[in-house]
């Protein structure tokens, strides 16, 4: 062999081949997480709030807010906002972050989301891309930009407060007699959004993608606690697109808050003796649904179909709303523990 000629081999070939795959490969993540960070925390809120806008109309009287907020989700001056009386005005004003005045015109409500597309006649306006991925996970982090409390006038910026995703749960919701139509999934917030200017605002990432709409000012069916909840990016641009489209959009069906008996599937339930008594098991039916899935007396029930429920009424307008054929879960406390208890498709009838 002639000296110091290579040979073309060598034992360290293969481990050095390995290594400089594995810098690669850190080399690719290093660089994906830096353009997840390419934008401070303050840049992403200064680019998502030139995409909130200020709305004034109705109001004025107590309990009544003129002003809300809503969002641009295009360039021509599509503005998706809540449906509520703000609305119900001759004259409907958008004012933008930079201190610009609009008058809107109503194109479009949506009843089953309660949401509303204003438009303004503007031009290349920063506007939101409405992003219908997959749900944030809970736990992730979050800013809710909105014109709390309309403290911002002309072109001052709107609020922002940071949170996270405390939960992504059905929504049963109620203000005084009046019921929240919507019963789809929602983000329950770890922030407090629910107040007077909220409704309408930017639920967003940390990257500025917009991922949800602040909802209404509505407590909890259940517990009767102000939420603190946005509408899933996903149902807005659904919702948008068939406004946009001149969609008629029907209001949700007058059977959805129906009771259904729960001695269809065999569950006696103690009887009101107070408002609001706990949902106890009475009794079992033998050879029922509820026998099978092995329910016994004194069971509390506190979750159908992963609708929370406090009481008998909760219970028969939960099971109201499972769809005929879907299975029917229920979630009851046992001495202690939390037992799920599988009753089966449902069936039909039952409906009061």
């Amino acid at each position: 062999m002639t000296r110091g000629r290579w040979c073309g081999w060598s034992p360290w070939g293969p481990r050095a081949a390995r290594i400089g795959a594995a810098m690669l490969v850190l080399m690719l993540e290093s660089a994906a997480v830096v353009r997840a960070m390419a934008f401070s925390p303050g840049e992403t809120i200064a680019a998502a709030a030139r995409r909130v806008v200020k709305v004034y109309g109705a109001g004025g009287v107590r309990g009544l807010e003129a002003y809300q907020s809503g969002v641009l989700v295009s360039p021509a001056g599509h503005v998706v906002t809540v449906m509520s009386t703000v609305l119900d005005a001759e004259a409907i004003d958008c004012v933008l972050d930079d201190g610009r005045r609009y008058q809107a015109t109503l194109r479009g409500i949506d009843p089953q989301r309660e949401l509303a597309l204003l438009e303004i006649e503007g031009e290349e306006l920063p506007a939101f891309v409405i992003d219908e991925a997959a749900p944030l996970a809970v736990g992730s982090r979050i800013f809710a930009l909105s014109n709390l409390f309309g403290v911002a006038v002309g072109d001052e910026r709107v609020s922002v407060q940071q949170g996270v995703i405390a939960a992504f749960v059905p929504l049963a919701a109620r203000r005084g007699a009046y019921e929240a139509p919507f019963q789809g999934d929602v983000y329950i917030l770890d922030c407090t959004t629910n107040n007077p200017g909220s409704p309408g605002g930017a639920l967003v990432d940390r990257q500025g993608r917009l991922v949800g709409i602040l909802g209404k000012e509505l407590r909890s069916a259940t517990s009767g606690v102000w939420l603190n909840y946005a509408l899933p990016a996903a149902e807005v641009a659904t919702s948008y697109r068939q406004m946009a489209a001149g969609e008629t959009i029907a209001p949700p069906p007058a059977d959805a808050a129906t009771a259904f008996d729960p001695l269809v599937l065999g569950v006696v339930l103690v009887p009101d003796l107070l408002d609001k008594t706990p949902p106890f098991v009475e009794s079992v039916n033998a050879g029922s649904a509820a026998a099978r899935a092995g329910l016994v007396p004194d069971d509390l029930l506190v979750a159908v179909s992963g609708r929370a429920v406090a009481s008998r009424a909760a219970v028969r307008q939960a099971l109201a709303l499972v769809p005929e054929g879907d299975p029917v879960r229920v979630t009851v406390v046992r001495r202690g523990a939390l037992v799920d208890c599988d009753l089966g498709p449902r069936p039909a009838g039952g409906r009061r």
